[in-house]
């Protein structure tokens, strides 16, 4: 097995809280229209409404295919939904914005609302980042934006509601007596999210970095269908030949591939990196960075490389709360997958489309499993679900 690497970047570089590059940058090196477009974002722009959300629209066509207007909301209409973005709606926090659950009655519909902060510029290329995105990007696995608000100061994204919250809310920390995700439900989460990166990657036009997968960002709906979410930090490219995007570094710590961390040239494969830490996460159900957790278990990665190395070893890795619960074969090709993601030599992991084909079985219960295993391991790693006997 090659060397897995894990990101040792100082967390203080990294996090909700730390200056995020500039996605008009990146949008310069793609084509040059970013000052105009960019600029409809911020307070500054005088245009109105559906003459507002029209040119703002033909300008997103000069990046590729439109396949998302978004309706342009009134402020006041997002305020009634929210109750006045009253603390008993608000269904998470973010770095740039708290999230509240409305009820829009000229849809009929849930939703989601993020409310930026008013920190100025910084705040906007992150609204800048979502519309751009997600206007450019549909897809089932990908969260659906159904508009925003741009209103003097105010910077507004409205996404369809995620009954289930996020994977975080479902994988740690469970409140006593809780539920555990049984070992399919967590199989089918990840291979959709995989679908959403492979579409981001290989489909998207221009294709899409999406630089922050991380177990809070893949939203589930009430069947735990997922979605990913949150594209502050998406970057567009590369384009014109290059095989990377050079930009600073960003994004959570825990989940950075180490060549981004050390050069700041970003690719698609950075993404696999990330892609792999959560995987095995979902399989042990431990942090990528855990401090409450003995010295030389805080960092995942480097916790679980020995055991990755000894077949007989599998079975401690596994999150406890699966009670045994699992396929032998199905494990041991799950954490194959992961250990190719998180390759330290980014040209050696696999592509995402790859990725989604090795997890479309494990995703799937079927009433047979043979969990034959010609290497000894321990009792625990032989028990399977009922449905495996």
């Amino acid at each position: 097995m090659m060397k897995l690497c894990p990101c040792f970047i100082n967390p203080q570089h990294l996090g909700p809280n730390s200056p995020r590059d500039s996605f008009d940058e990146g949008l310069t090196a793609y084509r040059g229209h970013n000052r105009k477009l960019f600029a409809l974002f911020t307070f500054r722009s005088r245009r109105k409404g559906s003459c507002r959300q029209k040119y703002i629209t033909d300008e997103i066509k000069k990046y590729g295919n439109v396949k998302n207007c978004g309706r342009i909301f009134k402020f006041k209409e997002l305020i009634a939904a929210t109750d006045n973005f009253s603390m008993d709606c608000m269904i998470g926090e973010g770095g740039f914005g708290r999230v509240y659950k409305g009820f829009l009655s000229s849809l009929n519909q849930v939703v989601a609302v993020k409310r930026l902060d008013r920190n100025g510029l910084q705040g906007t290329r992150e609204f800048f980042a979502e519309v751009m995105v997600l206007s450019l990007a549909q897809h089932p696995n990908l969260v659906n934006l159904i508009g925003y608000c741009v209103e003097d100061e105010q910077r507004v994204l409205v996404y369809e509601f995620m009954p289930n919250g996020s994977l975080e809310d479902h994988l740690f920390d469970l409140p006593e007596g809780a539920p555990s995700l049984d070992w399919f439900t967590r199989m089918r989460i990840v291979h959709g999210a995989a679908k959403g990166l492979e579409y981001l990657h290989d489909y998207a036009d221009p294709p899409v970095i999406y630089r922050d997968f991380k177990a809070s960002n893949i939203l589930l709906q009430s069947d735990f269908n997922s979605k990913l979410s949150d594209f502050g930090l998406a970057r567009l490219g590369p384009t014109e030949g290059k095989d990377h995007v050079s930009t600073r570094v960003m994004g959570t710590y825990g989940y950075c591939a180490p060549e981004y961390a050390m050069t700041g040239q970003l690719t698609a494969k950075s993404d696999v990196y990330s892609f792999g830490v959560v995987l095995l996460e979902i399989i042990s159900g431990r942090r990528a960075i855990d401090g409450d957790r003995p010295t030389e278990e805080q960092n995942l990665i480097s916790w679980a490389e020995p055991l990755l190395k000894d077949r007989r070893m599998f079975a401690h890795i596994v999150d406890p709360n699966l009670e045994g619960n699992y396929p032998v074969k199905g494990l041991h090709q799950a954490l194959a997958i992961a250990a190719m993601c998180l390759q330290e030599e980014a040209e050696t992991r696999p592509l995402m489309g790859d990725v989604v084909t090795a997890l479309e079985f494990l995703a799937k219960p079927i009433e047979v499993i043979d969990n034959t295993n010609t290497d000894p391991a321990p009792a625990s790693a032989t028990q399977t679900s009922s449905s495996d006997s």
